[in-house]
């Protein structure tokens, strides 16, 4: 049975049968009711005045009337049904809002908590260099006045043995020049002997100095013989051409964080996303992220998946067909992603009643993993919906 019910209209409709009455006076229709059992409608009607009514249909009604009341009562049920549905509409968008920022709020904490704990370790780590630096200054100077002191004692070693030699060469020079004194006595003859011989002065001990050594300034913390040349180039160059795509006209970045702006940040979010079917969410993510870096397959693959759960069947054909452009050259390392490239895309083209493209997606599929059961399975079905819709033709 089909019961259609307004403030002043009533229609029950079981084929053959209908039965219709414009009532005396409005009636609150949301609170009234209809039970059906064995054949019988039971109607519990509630009035929104409260008065005797004289009847309960309006009497000597015209055809024209009874036109006009049903088009009203059907263009109130129309407003009605549109109503509710905006306002379900609107409590969804703000549930989903609520949900949203209690979400960022639960990361913002966390967020907060992890910055904390590092300032934490930040701070442990240069109290204990600064003690390391300074014990390591008290070393040095024991070391330095150490060196000082055993300098010195050489020195007055040097001295001493310098003295000694020096003494024993004047006693022969002495006793030579008595003989000669006497010899010459009283002739006024002078001897070089008789001068006392000068101390020989030692050198100063060295000044002390600082060697510099300059080596070759490199990026990445291993040795040049180490290193790999071209892999180390490649990566330099990814994230020059990474850096020149975000310093681009993005002005919605300048309030995120580092961590933020990084591709590989974002996609994960957009995962958790997905995972907990906030499909929209995880869109926009992958949006800024391919915005970041344009050049990752998984972050259009990944949106694609998102397109097929949103019905969006273009886009997701769209972000496979460029997964797939960026999965080149194939290798046995993208073989996972190019399946799902292919599937996702050939799923989108059935949708869309495109059996034909969505066969050949899925027998690409079959070539790069011909043991797969469930993409075996889904081909037939595409097949036997193609012999169904020729044969139907």
């Amino acid at each position: 049975a089909n019961i259609f019910c307004t403030e002043r209209y009533l229609k029950v409709s079981v084929p053959p049968f209908l039965f219709e009455a414009v009532l005396y006076a409005p009636i609150d229709e949301t609170n009234s009711t209809a039970k059906i059992g064995n054949g019988i409608v039971f109607f519990t009607l509630y009035k929104k005045e409260v008065a005797m009514w004289e009847s309960l249909t309006v009497a000597n009604v015209n055809k024209e009337e009874l036109q006009h009341l049903r088009e009203n009562a059907v263009l109130r049920a129309h407003e009605k049904a549109k109503e509710e549905t905006e306002a379900k509409k609107v409590t969804k968008q703000e549930h989903k809002k609520y949900a949203l920022e209690a979400t960022m709020k639960l990361e913002e904490a966390e967020r907060r908590r992890i910055e904390g704990l590092k300032e934490q370790e930040r701070q442990k780590v240069t109290k204990e260099l600064e003690l390391w630096r300074s014990q390591q200054n008290d070393v040095e100077k024991q070391k330095r006045v150490q060196n000082e002191g055993e300098l010195h004692g050489e020195v007055e070693q040097l001295k001493e043995k310098k003295r000694e030699k020096m003494n024993k060469t004047r006693i022969p020079s002495q006793e030579i020049s008595k003989t000669k004194l006497k010899d010459t006595k009283g002739r006024g003859s002078y001897s070089i002997f008789s001068e006392n011989l000068k101390e020989e002065q030692l050198p100063a001990p060295r000044s002390a100095g600082t060697i510099k050594i300059n080596f070759t300034s490199r990026v990445f913390p291993t040795a040049l013989r180490e290193s790999r040349v071209a892999e180390e180039e490649e990566w330099l160059q990814k994230q020059a051409e990474a850096r020149r795509i975000m310093s681009a006209d993005l002005s919605e970045l300048e309030d995120l964080k580092e961590e933020e702006k990084n591709p590989d940040w974002l996609k994960d979010k957009g995962n958790k996303m997905f995972a907990t079917g906030n499909y929209l969410a995880a869109v926009n993510a992958y949006n800024l992220a391919v915005r970041l870096n344009n050049k990752l397959p998984l972050l259009y693959l990944n949106r694609a998946a998102c397109h097929l759960k949103l019905r969006n069947l273009h886009k997701a054909i769209e972000d496979s067909s460029k997964a797939l452009e960026l999965l080149t050259p194939p290798v046995p390392d993208n073989e996972n992603a190019r399946v799902k490239a292919y599937v996702r895309r050939g799923t989108a083209f059935c949708q869309l009643e495109l059996y034909a493209e969505g066969l050949q997606d899925y027998e690409a599929a079959l070539k790069i993993d011909p043991k797969n059961k469930t993409i075996k399975k889904d081909a037939e079905k595409i097949r036997h919906t193609i012999q169904g819709t020729v044969q139907n033709s």
